[in-house]
């Protein structure tokens, strides 16, 4: 898969300093992969979830959230939002 793009991930863990390791596994994770579907994506990360068009996951032991959108056809993923849980819970990232 095409990461688009990794910038916004370096510059949340220049800012949250213990995320850099599970973002750094979740980004070589993502360029390995070659998903098809989202069942694919489970087979990656299991703890993914699909709400509408966006894909979440768990980074850090469920200590933050990364939304994206995946476009299987072009084999690109794009970073939406990176935040703690406590930010996703507050829903910021749906508006």
């Amino acid at each position: 898969m095409h990461l688009i793009s990794a910038s916004p991930l370096r510059d949340f863990w220049i800012t949250h300093p213990n995320a850099e390791s599970a973002l750094r596994t979740w980004i070589k994770a993502v360029r390995s992969a070659s998903w098809g579907n989202f069942a694919d994506v489970g087979q990656t990360f299991n703890s993914a979830d699909q709400y509408g068009k966006f894909t979440i996951f768990n980074i850090g032991g469920n200590k933050y959230r990364l939304i994206a959108v995946i476009h299987f056809n072009r084999q690109k993923v794009y970073v939406r939002h990176i935040m703690t849980h406590q930010e996703y819970d507050h829903g910021k990232w749906q508006g």
